[in-house]
C-alpha cells in the first residue's frame, strides 16, 4: 500500500493553502480517497498527476484573490503551454511575501502607498529587497464603499470613517483593501480604534458586501464588480486602482513566466476579461 497524505501535508508539499487542495480534489485535478471519515491523497498518484508529459515538473502557483486569475490559470493549462497552474487565494501583501520567500511563482498586487499616491511599485521595492521583479499591468478596478440599497446613512467618502453612527466591515490583514483602508486612516490621522467595526473582518469582497446587505454593518470597501452583481447593494466609488502581476526577474525566461506574459498580452485573453465586466483592460500586458 502506498503512502497516504493529509490535505495539510499536500498543502505544505505544494506550498499552497489547504483549501486549495480541497478545491483541486473537487475539480478532479488530484485524486482523493476517504480513509474512514478523513480525506487522504495517495502520494504516488499525486506525483504522477502533477508531473504529466510535456508539462513543467512542478505546478505553478499564482497568488491573488481576483477570479480573473482562474482564467489565467486555465489558459496556462491549455495548449500550447500545458502548464499546470493553481491559484493561492492570498491577498496582495501576503502574496508578495510568499513570492519573496519563494513559496509561489507569481503574485498579484493592488497595494496603495499613501506617501507617493501610487500603486504596487513601492511595496515591491520594500518587500522584495535585493530581488529584481518584472511588473505587468493586468486591470484597473474601481474601489469604493458597499452600502445598503438607497444609501440610507448617506455615506459619501473616506471622511465617513470618522462617523460614530456607522459600523464598518473591514477586510483581513495582508490584503490590498486592508492596506488601502489603513493607509487612508493614517493619512487622515484617525486611530483605527476609533472606527466602529474596525475589528470585524471578512475574507473577500463578496463577504464584505454580503455582511452589509445582511445588516451586520453599514459600509465596507470592495470592488465595483461585486456590487454590480447584487440587487440590494449600492456602490460609492472612491478611487481607481491598478491590479498588477509580479514575477521575479530571474524567472522571466522560464516557460511559466514567458507563457503568462504572452497570454496577458493576447487579444483573446483581453476579450475574456473584458467580457467578465467591471475591469478596465486598456493597460493589460504593459510593463508597470
Amino acid at each position: 500500500m502506498g503512502q497516504f497524505l493529509t490535505p495539510q501535508e499536500v498543502a505544505d508539499l505544494l506550498k499552497i493553502k489547504k483549501n486549495t487542495v480541497y478545491e483541486m480534489v473537487k475539480r478532479g485535478e488530484i485524486k482523493g480517497v476517504k480513509v474512514g471519515k478523513q480525506l487522504r491523497i495517495d502520494a504516488d498518484v499525486l506525483q504522477a498527476s502533477l508531473s504529466p508529459s510535456g508539462a513543467e515538473e512542478d505546478p505553478v502557483i499564482l497568488c491573488g484573490q481576483d477570479m480573473l486569475l482562474d482564467t489565467l490559470c486555465d489558459c496556462l493549462g491549455e495548449a500550447p503551454y500545458n502548464i499546470k497552474a493553481y491559484r493561492s487565494k492570498q491577498g496582495s501583501y501576503n502574496g508578495l511575501f510568499a513570492l519573496y520567500q519563494r513559496q509561489v511563482h507569481m503574485a498579484t498586487a493592488h497595494l496603495w502607498d499613501g506617501q507617493s499616491d501610487t500603486y504596487n511599485l513601492p511595496y515591491i521595492h520594500w518587500m522584495l529587497p535585493g530581488t529584481d521583479a518584472d511588473v505587468y499591468h493586468l486591470v484597473r478596478r474601481q474601489q469604493g464603499f458597499y452600502v445598503p440599497e438607497g444609501n440610507p446613512k448617506g455615506v459619501t467618502g473616506w471622511e465617513d470613517l470618522k462617523r460614530k453612527d456607522l459600523i464598518f466591515v473591514n477586510r483581513e490583514p495582508g490584503c490590498g483593501v486592508r492596506v488601502l483602508v489603513d493607509e487612508k486612516l493614517r493619512k487622515m490621522g484617525i486611530d483605527p480604534k476609533d472606527v466602529r467595526g474596525y475589528t470585524k473582518e471578512e475574507g473577500s469582497h463578496l463577504s464584505v458586501a454580503c455582511a452589509v446587505a445582511e445588516g451586520e454593518g453599514d459600509y465596507g470597501v470592495g470592488i465595483e464588480k461585486i456590487a454590480a452583481a447584487m440587487d440590494n447593494i449600492d456602490f460609492i466609488p472612491l478611487q481607481t486602482e491598478n491590479y498588477d502581476l509580479v514575477i521575479r526577474r530571474e524567472d522571466r525566461d522560464k516557460p511559466f513566466a514567458k507563457a503568462a506574459v504572452e497570454i496577458i498580452r493576447s487579444e483573446a485573453f483581453r476579450e475574456k476579461v473584458r467580457h467578465m465586466g467591471g475591469y478596465d483592460v486598456s493597460l493589460m500586458g504593459q510593463e508597470a
